[in-house]
């Protein structure tokens, strides 16, 4: 089994390309979480890395219309199968028959979040050993300050198995995701031309002003030490 403190201390201060080397090295059935810009820049640099490239995406059936759009072009640019994470069908009819299509506003976004996004997830991650994220530290105030380039996912882990997350954009600034975006070319979702930085849910997204914070877009009735969506950061709705 792979020593991840040691793993991190090598790594910690290397490359996203350095760190994703290494990922895709020491593990065969590693995949990529694709959602947002960060995630298409390390899908540019893994995809000249290696021919088997896994990634996944979540569709919670509350995207914009742009980021399906989005999802379809990067499939095309880089011509790889994108898997589809769905929520069950049962799961959503319940939590919509029980509370509207807007319950979150009321009484937060764990429980919509647990539905759409956590349990699908769980379920991808249960058939991956290792899984590549875009989280970066200054991205969002008081949850991600100490993102580590690559860590045990407590969350995610089982009994059976113990689960490995990289985060090879750590260290990176949303400045340096998007100047590598734009000196390769790769796709992005439109919204961001319309403000919108950190993208999710359409009713949970909307543009920032000059001058905001980017998670400040995400959830804006809630506190902003709240902002997570179980994903990350602990994932506390995971646990539940």
């Amino acid at each position: 089994m792979t020593d991840i403190s040691q793993l991190q201390t090598e790594l910690e201060g290397q490359s996203p390309r350095a760190i994703l080397k290494a990922a895709l090295a020491k593990y065969d059935n590693i995949a990529i979480s694709f959602s947002g810009a960060e995630d298409v820049a390390l899908i540019e640099l893994a995809h000249k890395l290696t021919d088997n490239l896994q990634v996944f995406t979540l569709d919670t059936a509350r995207l914009h219309p742009e980021t399906y759009e989005f999802i379809d072009r990067v499939r095309e640019h880089y011509g790889i199968k994108i898997e589809i994470m769905f929520p069950d069908a049962e799961e959503v009819q319940d939590l919509v028959t029980r509370k509207g299509m807007f319950s979150f506003y009321e009484d937060g976004h764990g429980e919509c979040c647990g539905i759409r996004k956590v349990n699908p997830l769980r379920r991808k991650l249960s058939t991956v050993d290792a899984w590549i994220t875009g989280q970066r530290k200054d991205q969002s105030p008081g949850t991600r300050n100490d993102v580590p380039v690559v860590q045990i996912d407590d969350a995610f882990s089982t009994e059976d198995k113990q689960l490995v997350k990289f985060n090879p954009l750590a260290n990176w600034s949303s400045k340096e995701v998007w100047d590598y975006i734009r000196m390769t070319e790769a796709p992005y979702n439109k919204l961001h031309e319309k403000g919108f930085v950190s993208i999710g849910c359409e009713p949970c997204t909307r543009p920032i002003l000059p001058g905001q914070h980017e998670r400040e877009g995400r959830w804006w009735w809630e506190e902003a030490t709240k902002k997570e969506c179980g994903l990350h950061s602990g994932n506390l709705i995971a646990r539940e």
